[in-house]
């Protein structure tokens, strides 16, 4: 297993997504990324096509997709909702039947803090959305990501793990008042839980997986916030704008966008997987001494991360063998 220590990437927290790919050639590679259309997603799909590569975004709102990336010629745009299995199914079985191998799977899109709301099977909404629905897209261009025989997998977690552990008696919030942000505290574990998992049965078949925080940057995923909750976060300055301090981990999309695509490109990153990452590095475990840099330990547990493969495989009826 990749120790979970810093390798000096000579990258850090004011890097941004465009210098992480300058020298990067990725002519001819494939990339896939969900939430490419906006916010985060949309500056790593930027990157990624600068740097030579063709990318396919998702969307559950194509033409709105398709409208922000315009300007990007090697950005094509495909039906796909998150929150829905059939179409999750379909739009990995038209990029496998394809027959192109897949390099570079960013799984980017994301829900926070929203109203308690279950997906059709009866589980929590964000759990589902941010964990369940990218284990299914994932599972589902397995094919496609074993051909490229070099894989990468990428899973934008949060420091909202930091909130909370994965709760395996009561994911769905039926014995317990919800909580949102406890949902998206066990959401963001599940992303780095995955990558976990998911590097163990990869890395045989060439594919690495990698999950990171990006930073404090205010998109559209604060949508289901008030004006109050934004101001309690400190992110604001006295006129209303985003406070820009990398070090504290207050960043601009360009900034946050970096680690996901030095996950998904960085040549520093050869031969290693199943880590957390953030300000383009490998992190440290967390420990009260460091404030909140780091992964917490219940994110970064094998058996938590074994516990959440089987029990995803177990929902969806999906898996790698």
């Amino acid at each position: 297993m990749t120790q979970q220590t810093p390798i000096g990437s000579g990258f850090g927290a004011a890097s941004t997504a465009m210098e992480v790919v300058s020298g990067i050639d990725l002519s001819g590679k494939l990339a896939v990324v969900t939430g490419g259309a906006s916010g985060l997603g949309l500056e790593t799909t930027r990157a990624l096509v600068h740097a030579g590569a063709e990318v396919i975004v998702p969307a559950r709102s194509p033409e709105r997709a398709r409208a922000a990336l315009r300007r990007l010629a090697s950005a094509t745009v495909e039906l796909m909702d998150l929150a829905d299995p059939q179409s999750i199914a379909a739009f990995a079985g038209q990029v496998v039947s394809a027959g192109r191998p897949v390099s570079i799977l960013v799984n980017s899109a994301g829900i926070m803090a929203t109203p308690e709301t279950r997906d059709a099977d009866g589980h929590e909404a964000q759990f589902a959305t941010n964990h369940v629905g990218h284990f299914r897209l994932t599972l589902g261009l397995w094919p496609a990501l074993v051909v490229a025989k070099g894989a990468r997998v990428v899973s934008v977690s949060s420091r909202g793990h930091q909130i909370a552990g994965i709760d395996f008696e009561d994911i769905d919030f039926r014995a317990r008042p919800y909580d949102k942000w406890l949902a998206y505290g066990q959401s963001k574990t599940a992303n780095a839980l995955f990558a976990m998992a998911l590097d163990r049965r990869g890395r045989g078949h060439g594919i690495r997986a990698f999950s990171l925080h990006p930073g404090q940057i205010l998109t559209d995923l604060a949508r289901h916030l008030s004006a109050e909750e934004i101001a309690s976060f400190d992110a604001l300055d006295e006129a209303g704008r985003p406070i820009v301090d990398p070090e504290r981990g207050m960043k601009t999309v360009e900034q946050g966008a970096a680690t996901s695509v030095w996950c998904a490109t960085s040549p520093h990153l050869d031969g290693l997987g199943g880590v957390y990452c953030e300000d383009c590095d490998v992190a440290i475990v967390n420990e009260p001494s460091v404030g909140r840099k780091g992964v917490s330990p219940w994110a970064y547990d094998p058996d938590a991360a074994e516990s959440l493969w089987q029990m995803s495989a177990a929902w969806t009826g999906l898996d790698t063998v």
